[in-house]
């Protein structure tokens, strides 16, 4: 599982740091890339030579090249890793973790990594043991941070117990336990998916639109959870006022039907899945006002259609492409989705009913039925938008 991964393997100064030879080595052989950080005491107890020798990189200590002042950026190699490992790790580099301290590259590097990061504590008995360093452990937990217990054995010491750096056979045994379980959790791994969300205003005049009560709740729920997922996705935004919780997903602003439509133009042909979870208004104003509209004695507007996006997409759809979307109904509700559906070429329709209370528009949960081309028809309870989102990822995974 650790093939062309990058992994970053920090080592802080204790005596276990002897260990991170084998490490390096045991991850070279299984495929991986490997960056090693060192602290400045690190070299001490293992010099640069023989880990850039192992790894076939340049090892990294200084926030600076002092031969020729090339900037080791720390922000560069938190984006480069799929994996930090930190091993060993002292008392004091896990305190400084814990509290943010940021006074040598190892540490600054770790606050700006992306990436899963690992620690392998390493210290004597009673340092491991101090009510302080299992403080900063918890702490360390709490962030999402995976802690490698220590063994228990002899110590540099002398003394007995446990405090001893975990073995690299088993530190890299972690490592690829965790990987594997993360690629079963990522079932849309390299899926391009293009999501829409969120309502559009269609101009009036500068301070006046037509609109709808879409939140964007449900379609910035689907990105979030298709991006956990490990799909590469595109949402597409109409004027909401909730914001994006995962950094993967790449968000572009919009207003007005046109513009999502313009977007989603030139997005489709390179997503295998569409997802068309946004409220586009039907009509748009044939004039837009360039000043405020000042008389209020009568006002007629004169109103056009909007591309219809969905409409459009499902014309143009590939072969190896999915389209999913949403129907809002308030009466003869299966009947008018499932008309969508087929007039469309979507592939699955999710259907909401403004009749269910805490569903549709505004809400933080929605209940749901789904509906395929066949005609089968799956009816959820009310749940999380979150947890809706899932459900319909995983009827859309069912397509495959």
């Amino acid at each position: 599982m650790l093939k062309d991964k990058n992994i970053i393997l920090g080592i802080t100064g204790s005596i276990a740091a002897y260990k991170a030879a084998i490490l390096v080595r045991l991850l070279i052989k299984q495929g991986a890339n490997v960056k090693v950080i060192m602290t400045p005491l690190a070299k001490e107890f293992i010099t640069p030579l023989t880990l850039a020798t192992l790894s076939k990189n340049p090892i990294l200590v200084d926030f600076f090249n002092p031969e020729n002042g090339d900037w080791n950026s720390h922000v560069d190699l938190g984006l480069w890793a799929d994996a930090y490992l930190i091993a060993p790790a002292t008392a004091n580099t896990i305190a400084k973790m814990a509290t943010g301290i940021a006074d040598n590259l190892l540490l600054t590097t770790y606050l700006s990594a992306r990436c899963p990061v690992f620690v392998a504590p390493a210290m004597d008995l009673d340092m491991y043991q101090h009510q302080t360093t299992q403080k900063n452990i918890e702490i360390l937990k709490s962030f999402g941070n995976q802690i490698l217990e220590p063994a228990t054995g002899e110590l540099a010491s002398g003394l007995e117990g446990k405090g001893r750096m975990d073995e690299p056979e088993n530190i890299v045994s972690a490592l690829n336990t965790f990987f594997q379980k993360k690629k079963l959790s990522e079932p849309l791994k390299g899926k391009r998916i293009l999501i829409t969300a969120g309502p559009t205003h269609e101009l009036i005049d500068p301070v006046r639109f037509i609109g709808n009560y879409s939140s964007g709740k449900m379609g910035y729920a689907l990105a979030e959870q298709a991006a956990l997922m490990g799909a590469d996705v595109t949402l597409v935004s109409g004027p909401v006022s909730i914001s994006c919780n995962q950094s993967a997903v790449k968000v572009l602003k919009v207003r007005s039907a046109e513009e999502m439509h313009n977007q989603v133009k030139k997005l489709k042909d390179e997503a295998k899945i569409i997802i068309l979870a946004a409220a586009v208004a039907d009509f748009t104003p044939e004039e837009v006002s360039d000043k405020k509209i000042k008389d209020k004695t009568k006002l007629i507007l004169n109103l056009k259609p909007t591309v219809d996006i969905a409409f459009e997409l499902g014309k143009t759809k590939k072969q190896d492409q999915k389209i999913i979307g949403f129907a809002l109904e308030t009466h003869n509700e299966v009947e008018n989705a499932t008309n969508k559906l087929q007039k469309k070429n979507f592939d699955l329709i999710v259907l909401n009913s403004l009749k269910h209370a805490g569903a549709g528009f505004q809400h933080d949960t929605n209940k749901i039925s789904i509906i395929d081309r066949h005609n089968n028809v799956q009816n959820f309870e009310l749940k999380s938008k979150r947890d809706v989102a899932f459900d319909i990822l995983e009827a859309i995974l069912k397509l495959d």
